[in-house]
């Protein structure tokens, strides 16, 4: 009579694990912006995976849970800057207890694969593979549901001041994630079956650890330059701030006056940088078309924008002669923030809260581009940096420069402002192409198509840039390949689970 081998035992008792996921929130929090020591996301992974090797569903569960809330909460703490903790502790929770969920596959992948397919070469690198890939389909899961997502945690985006960041010019920001939690699952297996004793058997690890490290972009072709200014006002732009009739308008003119009679052929204000629909008040338009007469050059601008019944977060490329025929509407308005989804529900568990959020912006439909004089400028309203369709879009349908327009009025004295504009950096350095990424109240900065920055307005203080931005064509790899890579790694990671589960249950 035949028995079937016993499940293996954790590697890390319980007791044990609990710290060590809060140590690994704690590096991987570290390792975004403000503190943004990239390095940390490498033995946050790995502390992680440890203490989910051998436990039971139930076990990871708590374990994911500890790594969730503890990263999450310390990653999106500039939520309660004004608002106080209830939003803060509702999208940790929600966040970090889908992480919690999602992380259970990974314990599963870990018992059943060795059984599926055993011998050196699956356990170095068919498992840490299926890892990775798992890895990448929660990311994926949780950055497209609830409510459209929040794909802010990505663990690409830690990369944006490390070498290894030109690798997401050749696989897009999801490819980079692959391979960082790829190459530290190998590390894992390599020493669990104490390979350093053959060293042959390392040159899987040293080849990702090469691949991670000596990367070079991918090339694009400079196709001259235009001549970019744009104006951080630092109004009063806040939810809470007091401000008094045109007091939006007045701040971005002001801080726009040092650049009159400069030579400009594009400027460029924030979002939220005018008070009121230029479109159904005559008032604001002759303040923009003033401007726009005064620099000679067209104003790319945004506020919200009415059409019917319906409210749009706009952006609208202002002409000298008062018209505006291009604009382009934020495509993922932030729940809570623009709209609130399921009203009543929410209403009812906090009024006061659900009350602040009167108006309902619209996702919009139109392409995230515009042209200038014949120079396809890409297009970004604040959060949606952080969504690839959007980017590549944009850089797909022919822009040779990118321009993101945020306001971060909101968290003031946080690290909100630090994290996007480190995505704003990888969005340069995966799409080969100079960035302008202008706030409201900072930080603002002018990024070359390598991620090194040009120029940059401190937060809290008014002031403008102005300079030759080098214009670019042709489309990386990670353009290219990103929604393949995706959806390979989200349905290729959950089919072989499925494999591996089939085949260790036969064996």
């Amino acid at each position: 009579m035949s028995h079937s081998p016993a499940r293996p035992r954790p590697l890390v008792p319980l007791w044990a694990a609990m710290p060590a996921a809060a140590a690994s929130g704690l590096m991987m929090a570290l390792a975004y912006p403000g503190a943004a020591v990239w390095i940390l996301a490498f033995p946050a992974v790995a502390l992680l995976l440890l203490t989910l090797i051998g436990r039971r569903a139930g076990g990871a569960l708590l374990v994911g849970a500890v790594y969730g809330l503890i990263m999450f909460g310390i990653l999106v703490s500039f939520t309660s800057r004004y608002l106080g903790p209830i939003p803060w502790a509702a999208l940790t929770v929600v966040e970090g207890g889908l992480t919690a969920v999602a992380l259970i596959l990974t314990t599963l992948a870990y018992r059943w694969l060795p059984k599926a397919f055993p011998g050196t070469t699956a356990r170095l690198v068919l498992l840490p593979a299926i890892v990775a890939a798992i890895w990448i389909g929660r990311e994926l899961f949780i950055g497209n549901w609830p409510y459209g997502g929040f794909p802010w945690a990505r663990i690409g985006m830690t990369q944006a001041e490390s070498p290894l960041a030109p690798v997401s010019s050749w696989i897009g920001v999801t490819g980079l994630g692959f391979v960082m939690v790829m190459l530290v699952a190998v590390i894992i297996e390599t020493t669990r079956m104490r390979m350093w004793r053959r060293p042959l058997r390392l040159i899987v690890p040293v080849a990702l650890t090469a691949v991670l490290l000596f990367t070079p972009l991918f090339p694009t072709t400079a196709n001259g330059s235009m001549r970019i200014a744009a104006v951080q006002g630092n109004g009063p732009n806040g939810y809470f701030d007091q401000r008094e009739a045109f007091s939006l308008i007045d701040a971005q003119t002001e801080a726009t006056e040092a650049l009159y009679g400069e030579d400009v052929d594009l400027l460029v204000w924030p979002e939220g940088s005018i008070d009121a629909d230029p479109f159904e008040y005559d008032t604001v338009a002759r303040r923009m078309t003033q401007v726009a007469n005064r620099i000679d050059a067209p104003l790319l601008a945004n506020t919200a924008t009415g059409r019917g019944d319906l409210f749009f977060n706009t952006s609208m490329l202002w002409q000298q002669d008062g018209t505006a025929e291009q604009i382009h509407d934020k495509r993922h308005p932030v729940p809570f923030g623009e709209y609130v989804p399921d009203r009543e529900f929410y209403n009812a568990l906090a009024p006061d809260l659900i009350g602040l959020i009167g108006r309902e912006y619209t996702p919009g439909e139109n392409p995230p581009i515009v042209d200038v004089d014949g120079i396809a400028v890409g297009l970004a309203i604040c959060f949606d940096v952080i969504y690839d369709d959007l980017v590549h879009e944009s850089i797909e349908e022919g822009a040779q420069v990118l321009v993101f327009q945020t306001n971060n009025a909101d968290f003031r004295g946080t690290d909100e402002n630090l994290q996007q504009l480190a995505f704003a950096r990888m969005r340069a350095i995966e799409t080969g192409r100079s960035v302008v990424n202008i706030s409201t109240v900072g930080t603002s900065q002018i990024i070359r198509a390598d991620g090194s920055t040009v120029t940059s307005l401190d937060a809290d203080e008014a002031g403008a840039m102005l300079e030759d931005v080098e214009l670019r064509t042709g489309l990386t790899a990670g353009v290219v390949l990103t929604p393949w890579i995706q959806q390979l790694l989200l349905w290729g990671g959950l089919g072989a689970l499925l494999i591996g589960w089939w085949r260790a249950r036969g064996r």
